[in-house]
């Protein structure tokens, strides 16, 4: 047909033109229109649908499954949105209805709308951000880290634990040893304005653990116990005791110095090496030592234990209270509240308190006309050298001064100077009176100004220091203070009256009474002195 004809044909109205039908082809199962009913094989678990019991009777078959795809594309052909539909209509699916589940979640965009081309890759976008929003309920909540704890401040006290490592306990009695410790420093509440842990292992020799500072809380304190392997040897506490006292308690280990010093020993049996000695150096050094002992020695083994009553020579005291006999190893659990308790109970740590850091004491100075004012300073530098050998603070050692000719005068009370320097400085300080000597008035102005302020725990002493024969009577006076319980020490120089110095010192005169024929020699009698302090103070009873 030529061109013409055919426009011809297309314009003229009697030659209509014949559309044909399309073929009908067969609908791929994977078609995204409408849900059969008979397909539900692909069906969500919770897609908020009701079926009916046509749908679910024997006699309906599965249409054929689909095609291998992804749930999140069969889950957005189920409930997406659909194609348009062909000319001829689909025939309505009444077999079952959609029920809106409650907050029901549906993707705002395709599923893969978030799919971007290579070449708009974006660097500062999240690398697998897939486009959906996330509510933010549903995000999981953060646990806040839990608090450290700064201790319990009423048990502020330093111990250092000796654990028995000797092979005479076995790697499962050692087990229940640490399982101890780690549950002491739980209860003991570690921090540090609290109790503060440290940890020697002894077997033939000490080695230290971990040292007072190394670890501030409970919680960290626990695995480093754990890790803790046994050393092996024989049970030498005395190394072990002389040890602490020498290298353990010292401020590069943590030592805090205003803290009690406390040492735990536990031991399983009994030493196989003596204590006695090595505790004395310990306790005068103002260190509690406490034992527990575990399956101690019954009354057939005794005859084995190096040194008999080993614990009695070696705790502080032998009032009980710093011993703590267990009778097994699985009863040791028992025996940490109670110990505990023992171990915080500062009032009772009476080995804190040492010869130096104890004590209230008054230097009564004759200031007479006699004495002259280069003699009187070299009596002021005998008391600094006294007062330096102690420990000055308002809770260790107080020093006051009184200075008398035929009146006295007062230099300075107990705590106005509270650290070494500003009471040396105060001592230096103190200017030359002159006068008569009145030293029976002197000694009870002392006790009245000096001595009735004086703390109860602290030990009396007063340092009498005179040149010559006093103007009144000194008997009574002296008789007056020593049943207060002061300790009296009497140093005469030059003119001074012997039978004078006697009944002002304490008995026994020999140890508290001492004469010097000049002023230039006043210094030997410093250690002297304080010698005897330290030998009364640690003479002691321990019950």
């Amino acid at each position: 047909m030529v061109p013409a004809e055919r426009n011809q044909q297309q314009n003229n109205p009697t030659l209509t033109r014949r559309d044909r039908p399309p073929p009908s082809f067969a609908r791929p199962d994977w078609y995204p229109g409408a849900r059969r009913p008979t397909d539900v094989s692909q069906a969500a678990p919770d897609s908020g649908y009701t079926w009916s019991e046509a749908e679910t009777a024997p006699e309906m078959t599965a249409r054929d499954p689909r095609p291998d795809i992804s749930e999140l594309e069969r889950w957005y052909y189920n409930f997406g949105q659909y194609p348009p539909q062909s000319a001829d209509p689909e025939p309505q699916d009444t077999t079952h209805t959609r029920v809106e589940p409650v907050d029901s979640w549906k993707p705002e965009g395709k599923p893969f709308d978030s799919v971007e081309p290579v070449d708009s890759w974006k660097p500062e976008g999240k690398p697998f951000d897939s486009g959906f929003s996330v509510r933010e309920q549903d995000s999981l909540p953060r646990a806040d880290p839990e608090p450290v704890t700064q201790g319990d401040p009423n048990c502020k006290v330093d111990i250092a634990w000796l654990m028995d490592g000797s092979w005479s306990i076995g790697k499962r009695r050692f087990k229940i040893q640490k399982d101890f410790l780690a549950e002491v420093a739980q209860v003991i509440n570690v921090g540090v304005a609290g109790p503060m842990m440290g940890v020697i292992q002894y077997g033939d020799d000490p080695v230290t653990e971990f040292s007072l500072k190394a670890y501030t809380n409970s919680r960290e304190l626990k695995p480093a116990v754990d890790k803790i392997t046994q050393k092996g040897g024989m049970s030498n506490v005395g190394k072990a005791l002389s040890y602490i006292n020498k290298h353990y308690f010292s401020d590069a280990n943590g030592n805090r110095g205003g803290a009690p010093n406390v040492a735990v020993v536990l031991v399983d049996g009994w030493p196989t090496d003596k204590v006695e000695e090595a505790s004395r150096q310990a306790r005068e050094s103002g260190i509690n030592i406490f034992f527990v002992t575990i399956e101690g020695p019954d009354e057939n083994e005794k005859q084995n234990v190096v040194e008999p009553n080993f614990v009695d020579k070696a705790v502080c005291r032998t009032n009980g209270f710093y011993s703590l006999p267990v009778s097994s190893w699985f009863a040791l659990r028992k025996a940490v509240q109670p110990l505990v308790k023992r171990v915080c109970d500062t009032d009772r740590l009476v080995c804190s308190k040492t010869c130096l850091n104890a004590n209230d004491i008054a230097f009564v100075i004759d200031g007479s006309s006699s004495v002259g004012t280069g003699n009187f300073r070299t009596v002021l530098q005998f008391v600094a050298n006294i007062t330096r050998e102690f420990e000055i603070s308002d809770t260790d050692t107080r020093v006051g001064a009184v200075q008398y000719t035929y009146e006295q005068r007062l230099e300075f009370a107990f705590g106005q100077h509270n650290n070494k320097a500003d009471l040396l400085n105060a001592i230096k300080r103190i200017n030359y009176w002159s006068g008569g000597t009145s030293t029976g008035a002197a000694i009870t102005y002392a006790a009245e100004q000096l001595f009735s302020k004086s703390k109860p725990n602290k030990r009396k002493i007063m340092i009498v220091i005179t040149d010559g024969r006093s103007y009144d009577d000194v008997r009574a006076p002296a008789l007056a203070v020593h049943r207060q319980g002061v300790i009296a020490y009497s140093i005469g120089i030059a003119w001074a009256a012997q039978d004078e110095l006697e009944y002002i010192a304490t008995d026994p005169d020999k140890e508290h009474s001492y004469f010097v024929d000049e002023f230039d020699s006043l210094y030997k009698f410093v250690p002297k002195v304080v010698n005897n302090i330290c030998q009364e103070f640690n003479s002691q009873p321990r019950n």
